[in-house]
């Protein structure tokens, strides 16, 4: 477990922490405006939680590339990447042909056309688990579709999930179940804990299914233990439950998915992100006999509805993306080059001893305040939140952008040279700001 990095006391960090909110502020009048107006008729300003901070967050006019400008004329470096949906940049020629292709033959259709067919087909051409797979609008859809599967299958109902798991608005347990969560009758099991398979074996009459991140994303990009995987792999079948592997982030690890990199085939997965080309996307799929229960050309077919879930934006623009330029190949090389920046970032951390861990597989990546390696939630108990948010706060002022938490999702159009500034601004960052943590670095 982590110790705490700063005390909770320490008014050195608060201080710190007041000052570059009012930097930002001062500097960015037009945003501040614009929050105002948007409080008159949006919650908080707000209609996407996670895109909020203080004092008030960032307002995009424009972006291309991998460049973001904010309301104020200031410009970014975006390693945020749209949370993982924006793989390919904010203006990939290839995928912006694609979207008005399609849209200079008609909008909204009520039809199917030949966009769903051919995405259809290269997404069960690149994960070998798909036989089957039928689109959504968003991650949260697909994973709510999978769980009605999964239950109509094996005519069971709960569900086993973990703590730290995100699986979309509606299925959330970061700090257990919250309040907004669907109803479902759910088992909580610690991640990377292998007691989770004795949990499901206590409850194997019971159990549907389980659904896991092979990597926790929106609790810190804490990778799964191999062995409490393929435990998960194991225990499921013995069980008669079905495994399902949420892949809304991890799709883009390699060639086929980070279930490809563990060697491990679930009955379902659940995709989102960047597959739709950067428009609105989801999509479940797996076992050809899972998901046959949704062929509505069969007697008692399960219903799926959905106006837009083959909507000739997401279809056209995510089967350009995922054939003409995420190939098999690009998706290697983009893995491993998020590989070698975790590696970067962890370095210019320890030349600073700054109390900074850095996780993740790939081209997702996070960063948190700990002193100690990361490897489960356990440890990041003693993080001091100012810190990130400070590591944030300095890192816009230098140019570069990534979520408030630490997360970082790289998309295609960013630079070697890009990379090397973020890494050197990272470094620049620990050294201005070392008298905020030496002094507990000495205790």
């Amino acid at each position: 477990m982590s110790e705490p990095v700063t005390r909770a006391g320490s008014d050195a960090v608060s201080a710190a922490v007041d000052e570059a909110r009012a930097r930002y502020a001062a500097r960015r009048p037009r945003t501040a405006a614009l929050q105002e107006r948007a409080q008159a008729f949006l919650p908080g300003g707000n209609t996407r939680s996670v895109l909020y901070h203080r004092p008030f967050p960032l307002r995009i006019a424009r972006a291309w590339e991998a460049i973001l400008e904010d309301a104020d004329g200031h410009e970014y470096v975006d390693l945020l990447g749209e949370y993982s949906a924006g793989l390919y940049g904010h203006s990939h020629p290839v995928v912006i042909k694609a979207m008005a292709d399609a849209l200079h033959e008609g909008i909204s259709r009520g039809a199917h056309t030949r966009y769903e067919v051919d995405l259809a087909e290269a997404i069960c051409a690149r994960f070998a688990s798909i036989e089957r797979v039928r689109f959504t609008n968003s991650g949260t859809e697909a994973n709510l579709m999978a769980l009605s599967a999964a239950r109509a299958f094996t005519g069971r109902d709960r569900v086993l999930a973990f703590r730290g798991g995100y699986h979309g608005g509606l299925l959330t347990f970061a700090a257990g179940p919250s309040p907004v969560n669907a109803p479902y009758d759910v088992l909580l099991a610690g991640y990377n804990d292998t007691a989770a398979q004795a949990l499901l074996r206590e409850h194997a009459g019971t159990v549907a299914c389980v659904l896991v991140e092979p990597m926790l994303g929106a609790s810190g990009c804490i990778p799964g233990d191999p062995a409490f995987l393929a435990g998960l792999r194991e225990a499921t079948r013995e069980a008669g439950a079905l495994l399902i592997f949420d892949e809304v982030m991890t799709s883009r690890t390699g060639a086929g998915g980070l279930q490809a990199r563990l060697g491990i085939r679930p009955d379902l997965t659940t995709l989102g992100k960047y597959i739709g080309g950067g428009a609105s996307f989801g999509a479940f799929g797996g076992r050809a006999d899972v998901m046959s229960l949704f062929d509505p050309g069969r007697p008692g077919a399960l219903p799926h509805a959905g106006t837009f879930n083959n909507n000739v934006i997401s279809m056209a623009a995510g089967h350009a993306g995922l054939t003409q330029v995420y190939t098999r190949q690009t998706a290697e090389w983009h893995t491993e080059r998020g590989d070698r920046l975790r590696e970067d970032l962890a370095r210019a951390f320890r030349a600073a001893a700054a109390p900074f861990q850095v996780t993740g597989v790939g081209s997702l990546l996070a960063v948190h305040a700990a002193t100690a390696p990361v490897r489960g939630l356990s440890d990041l108990s003693g993080s001091d939140p100012r810190l990130l948010e400070l590591l944030f706060l300095d890192l816009l002022e230098l140019g570069y952008y990534l979520a408030p938490r630490g997360y970082m999702a790289l998309s295609l159009a960013l630079t070697s040279s890009q990379l090397a500034g973020f890494v050197e601004a990272v470094g620049k960052f620990a050294h201005t700001r070392a008298a905020l943590w030496a002094p507990a670095a000495r205790r």
